[in-house]
């Protein structure tokens, strides 16, 4: 059985963590899907990253209109229609 890791480096390339090359197509086989299953577990983790980051921003952008209204009210100006 192959067990090897894919790696990425800086050059956003895969590069396996294993030089052996596989003997059969049964061990290409279970490289290929090794890969893949790596390449898709990468991007979950930047999709669940990405959505996550999107969530924090619009949470941002609701306090900051917030305290932007509580501000115009202090000051005695009236909300602008939008």
């Amino acid at each position: 059985m192959v067990d090897d890791k894919v790696e990425m480096n800086d050059t956003e390339e895969f590069t396996p963590a294993n030089t052996n090359d596989p003997k059969n197509v049964q061990e290409l086989t279970q490289y290929v899907q090794s890969l893949l299953q790596t390449i898709q577990d990468k991007f979950q983790n930047m999709s669940d990253q990405i959505l996550s980051r999107i969530d924090e921003m619009g949470n941002r952008i609701d306090d900051l209109e917030k305290n932007i209204g509580d501000l115009m009210t202090q000051a005695g100006v009236e909300g602008v229609e939008k």
